[in-house]
């Protein structure tokens, strides 16, 4: 669900991401921002996406949101259907120089499938979303874009709230699965992902791409993910494969990738290597729907042990990743490593209406303080989507 790009190309076409590293967030919130939001930090790039992330990650673990989070998503979204990333004046109606993508889309109509109350919203946007699928039968960032392995994934999550099959979703004879096998590579390369590919046609294994990709040849998406019970076992060339043919080889790249230190790394230009925290998440989640709880236990054992301070810095979308990752995983989003991550990413943002149950059944509500703790905005989407070769 994670694309990188760098600060300028993003700047410049509104895409998601980049190979600097985060940034702390701010430790109070921004006069400017508007009420309903998590995150202190401008909104600009990620504010959808990061409203999007908390809200589904809230759903999977059972606190009801506040009704002004939900509100200030669904405020987002264009007469078309599309969203932005940020759409500054809601009550202006959204023009040609508004910048719409599909990843915020998708993320937008997932959230909002999940919160319920929403149907048409959701609906306008899958549809819009079909009205962009490229002739390949995938997507890219922007619409018309060359298609890629994180967006057609994170599309295919969106389009599974209608409840409609999601290789009759079709662009003549294609469909979102035949992007996706386009995009994966035989296992003399690793049987990974590539994000798209170069100029040239070459497909080059990335690990982003490749946990997103496994999630979405999977039929699964952000909402929906399940621990599979299909082991991840080594890269198998098939004749003719399948999308779960190539999930299985695409969470045996990633399984081989986390081996020997836990986590996946991020080598961002100009800088020495160091452990990429976000994608460890992703991948997290991609190992545990390909081959159930097990299959993650190391990412995840290491994440427990090691992001706190990652997801301190930047915020609601990272605390958001790290609840996905530990309840794909099996572990406790409550007591991860010492941290609640579902009461430090409540505290982003106001307080939900009513907290999880704790595995009693007995109630547990929180009462948030008032006013916003540090948010993620371009710190945390600096750090979490690159278009890069991993390892």
């Amino acid at each position: 669900m994670n694309v990188r790009r760098s600060a300028a190309v993003l700047a410049a076409t509104v895409a998601i991401g980049t190979a600097t590293p985060a940034v702390a967030a701010s430790p109070s919130p921004s006069p400017s921002l508007p009420s309903g939001l998590y995150g202190s930090s401008d909104p600009t790039y990620d504010g959808v996406w990061r409203q999007s992330l908390a809200l589904i990650a809230l759903y999977r673990v059972h606190p009801e949101p506040a009704a002004a989070t939900v509100d200030w998503l669904a405020g987002q979204q264009c007469e078309s259907g599309a969203f932005p990333a940020f759409r500054a004046n809601p009550a202006k109606a959204c023009d040609a120089k508004l910048m719409v993508d599909t990843n915020s889309t998708a993320a937008a109509a997932q959230a909002l499938s999940a919160v319920g109350g929403h149907g048409t919203a959701v609906t306008k946007a899958v549809t819009w979303l079909k009205s962009v699928q490229n002739k390949d039968g995938g997507w890219g960032y922007t619409p018309g874009g060359a298609s890629d392995a994180n967006s057609t994934s994170v599309v295919i999550g969106a389009l599974m709230t209608q409840h409609t099959p999601v290789s009759t979703i079709r662009n003549g004879a294609k469909s979102p699965y035949d992007a996706l096998l386009k995009l994966s590579l035989p296992c003399a390369d690793g049987g990974a992902f590539a994000y798209q590919p170069d100029k040239n046609g070459k497909l080059t294994a990335n690990a982003d791409a490749t946990a997103a990709a496994v999630v979405g040849a999977l039929g699964q998406g952000m909402v929906s993910v399940k621990a599979g019970d299909k082991k991840n076992a080594a890269c198998t060339d098939a004749a003719r494969p399948t999308p779960e043919d190539a999930a299985a080889n695409g969470s045996a790249y990633l399984a081989k990738a986390v081996a020997k230190d836990g986590h996946l790394t991020s080598a961002l230009p100009g800088s020495e290597n160091q452990p990429d925290y976000g994608n460890t998440a992703d991948a997290v989640v991609a190992l545990a729907a390909q081959g159930g709880t097990a299959a993650a236990t190391g990412p995840l054992r290491w994440l427990e042990r090691n992001s706190a301070k990652w997801a301190e810095q930047n915020g609601p979308a990272a605390y958001a990743q790290l609840i996905l990752a530990a309840e794909a995983g099996g572990a406790d989003p409550s007591d991860f490593g010492g941290t609640d991550l579902v009461k430090q990413l409540t505290a982003t943002g106001p307080a939900p209406v009513t907290a999880s149950q704790d595995d009693s059944g007995t109630s547990v509500w929180w009462m948030v303080g008032a006013g916003l703790a540090a948010g993620a905005g371009i710190g945390f989407l600096l750090s979490s989507r690159n278009k890069r070769k991993q390892p």
